[in-house]
């Protein structure tokens, strides 16, 4: 038996619903944790995703901006959403689901973008985004993360130099910048992640997940990012089965910047 958990920073979920209700008929992921749905709970087109059994919704939301959501056609309990660096902007929801005898924690994360000069005392977007992370490191740690847990997500870092069309030329572009990827790392292992995604991938092939608005063909360029992440603890390691990147998604009509990921995990 597996458990299939999806990812997609849907950049308006009320804006891109018929991509999202075609991607769930496609693939039918168990769990779709979506990011930057620029909503209120109220606003959340709840009745689109209840039609394709996806009745089990958790949503931190906030009027235009960022906002995440996981839903489910698998029971779940709400755990928590967290506020980070004093900030409350819908940034986190955790679930635990509750259906199979191995429980699994479950955090949906939108890290912040950080702006475009990578320099904090110039930058307070940079900073938040700095001081989010540092807050994810000391959080995310001992008994948070000992037994099964995935967390998913928008994590706006490409951390390696192949999660990047070209790591010398991003080196001081903000989301590759040495600073940012150093303490991605400090998170991961300050919890014990194991990056799911580079367990299928090796390090020295590229991975995107992400490719900007500002390409005129982005297929043909290939100028890409990853910027979203599946992660696990240690003890569901030895249960990922695969990992898919729907690249596809990035030439459907008026896409998101970002393409959906897809982990399957034995349960």
């Amino acid at each position: 038996m597996t458990i299939s958990i999806a990812t997609w920073n849907i950049n308006s979920v009320r804006l891109r619903i018929d991509l999202v209700t075609s991607f769930l008929e496609a693939h039918r992921p168990d769990v779709l944790c979506l990011q930057e749905i620029k909503c209120i709970e109220d606003n959340f087109p709840a009745g689109a995703f209840n039609k394709l059994g996806y009745v089990h919704q958790a949503v931190h939301g906030q009027k235009g901006y960022h906002g995440v959501a996981t839903v489910s056609r698998k029971p779940f309990v709400e755990t928590k959403r967290r506020g980070f660096y004093g900030k409350e902007d819908a940034r986190h929801v955790q679930v635990a689901l509750t259906d199979r005898d191995l429980p699994i924690t479950l955090h949906n994360f939108y890290v912040p973008a950080g702006g475009d000069e990578p320099d904090p005392a110039i930058n307070d977007k940079f900073e938040h985004k700095l001081g989010f992370l540092n807050e994810m490191k000391s959080w995310l740690t001992g008994a948070e993360t000992s037994g099964p847990a995935i967390l998913v997500g928008d994590l706006n870092i490409a951390p390696y130099e192949h999660d990047v069309w070209s790591h010398k030329q991003l080196l001081n572009v903000v989301s590759h910048t040495p600073v940012e990827t150093r303490l991605l790392e400090e998170v991961r292992e300050a919890g014990g992640w194991i990056d799911a995604m580079r367990q299928f991938v090796p390090m020295d092939e590229k991975l995107y997940t992400w490719w900007s608005y500002r390409a005129k063909d982005w297929e043909t360029s290939n100028r890409g990012r990853r910027l979203d992440h599946v992660w696990v603890t240690p003890p569901l390691k030895a249960r990922l089965k695969d990992i898919k990147v729907i690249t596809e998604a990035r030439g459907w009509n008026k896409p998101s910047d970002h393409v959906p990921v897809i982990a399957r995990i034995a349960v």
